[in-house]
């Protein structure tokens, strides 16, 4: 299945089939605008998570669940990952259940890191959405 890259936000390049590139400055200022405009579902997977960045989405994530809107999120599995990563991994977990998410844990080495918004946005690229720390990204959006 082909997911439509939309966005009526976003001023599109020319032949970029609605589709634009972001690095990890604009990518969340982006990212929350879409959630934030969401109107029945939001997947994302992300194989790392991090305290951080769970407790940077937690008031968006909770108001959008208080607001019906399904919240999902496929991680890999925290004892995937060395300690530290781990126990940042269980927290954010926390953070993200309690905020109304599904936490979804794999036990496989996915490694994806894509948003998908109503069926309709699409998010793909290297960043990882919720655990990205100071390194640059691209995240085509």
């Amino acid at each position: 299945m082909k997911w439509p890259l939309t966005s009526s936000r976003y001023k599109t390049l020319p032949d970029s089939h609605d589709s634009i590139l972001f690095d990890e400055q604009r990518f969340y200022d982006a990212f929350a605008s879409d959630i934030n405009s969401a109107h029945s579902s939001v997947i994302v997977e992300s194989p790392y998570l991090t305290e951080r960045r769970a407790l940077q989405f937690v008031k968006l994530i909770t108001r959008k669940v208080n607001q019906g809107i399904k919240i999902t999120i496929y991680t890999r599995h925290p004892s995937y990952h060395t300690s530290n990563l781990e126990s940042q991994s269980w927290i954010a977990c926390r953070i993200l259940k309690d905020a109304g998410a599904r936490v979804y844990l794999c036990d496989d080495m996915r490694h994806r890191k894509i948003a998908i918004i109503d069926n309709a946005v699409l998010w793909e690229g290297s960043l990882n959405i919720f655990s990205q720390n100071d390194e640059p990204y691209f995240v085509k959006g």
